[in-house]
């Protein structure tokens, strides 16, 4: 009876006595479409840099760029399904989901970056983040790639310039109408496959930031870009909201903290990267640049101005009003 007591009792002890094993690390699968040397992707890359130095053994995340994890039309879809955990998406991709993000494809509505910057800023912006949670989709951070560019196969200095030219775009129906506005076709088509289509001639232009048109070789198939300026392209980082909410508090903190640092980071990257991505085109030589005088760049804002109308609707005045308020400089 003692032996029997006593070998029970060394068993507990045993038991007690072996380390426990440790928990697996959370996996966020960070997917996006765009290449490494592109504010997106260099925020990623320090997000998953930041992650690893502060929740070692806790977190552990992988980045897929260039659309090699899910492309354009499947990412969102993969977030709600749960094969993915964190996208960067352009806020166009948002329309099947709310409307109220159409307000930052709107073109010419802002002065320049500085007002866009604004305007992210703002309660009626930040509100946007979180106007997708009904679809479960979490709004973590603005993402900004600068300000949009015209590009073509001829010189675009008034709107009647782009009338016959098709222009690849992201699926945005203030995009589609922008182009409408213009007489021009508009064909909408994954990022990854734009350079090839100018290239075949199925689109004879586009819209990108410098830093995409740098990074994808845009400026060899275009022989004009023209400086508009004339809409930005920002993304949103997301997550999906029951996989977010599912890790335990402190560490969810922690992640929501490192993403506003790489935001500031990311956001001042974006700035610096086109300027340089800018200054490459121009060195290439393989595109002119067309510089729009004010009087060039007020007609081409006076001829896209009923959009602002037609989309108040369903942007909201509230939102659209936010917007314009910023463009105010004191």
């Amino acid at each position: 009876m003692y032996q029997s007591l006593l070998g029970v009792a060394l068993s507990a002890l045993f038991l007690v006595a072996q380390p426990a094993f440790a928990e697996e690390p959370i996996v966020i699968k960070f997917s996006h479409v765009v290449a490494d040397e592109t504010p997106k992707g260099r925020g990623a890359l320090l997000f998953k840099k930041l992650v690893e130095e502060r929740l070692a053994g806790q977190v552990k995340v992988e980045v897929f760029p260039n659309s090699t994890l899910f492309g354009d039309a499947d990412e969102l879809q993969a977030l709600q399904d749960g094969k993915v955990q964190m996208l960067a998406p352009s806020l166009s991709k948002f329309e099947g989901y709310t409307k109220q993000l159409e307000v930052f494809d709107l073109p010419f509505l802002f002065d320049d970056l500085e007002a866009v910057k604004r305007f992210q800023k703002r309660d009626k912006s930040r509100e946007l983040l979180h106007s997708m949670a009904r679809s479960g989709i979490y709004g973590l951070a603005y993402w900004n790639n600068g300000m949009k560019q015209l590009s073509a196969n001829r010189e675009l200095r008034a709107p009647a310039d782009a009338k016959g030219l098709a222009f690849r775009i992201q699926p945005s129906s203030v995009i589609n109408a922008q182009f409408g506005l213009l007489d021009a076709t508009a064909v909408k088509m994954p990022f990854a496959e734009t350079l090839k289509a100018l290239q075949d001639g199925k689109v004879q232009g586009t819209e990108n930031t410098w830093s995409n048109i740098g990074s994808q070789k845009l400026d060899s198939a275009q022989p004009f870009i023209t400086e508009t300026n004339h809409g930005v392209l920002s993304y949103m980082v997301i997550s999906n909201q029951k996989f977010w909410n599912s890790m335990p508090y402190p560490v969810r903190t922690q992640l929501e903290s490192i993403i506003e640092e790489v935001t500031v980071e990311v956001n001042k990257d974006a700035e610096a990267l086109n300027q340089k991505e800018r200054e490459h085109v121009v060195a290439n030589g393989k595109a002119r640049i067309v510089a729009l005088s004010p009087a060039e760049r007020e007609a081409w804002r006076t001829a896209m101005q009923p959009l602002w109308k037609q989309f108040e609707g369903e942007i909201g005045t509230d939102v659209l009003r936010a917007a314009q308020v910023v463009n105010r400089k004191h």
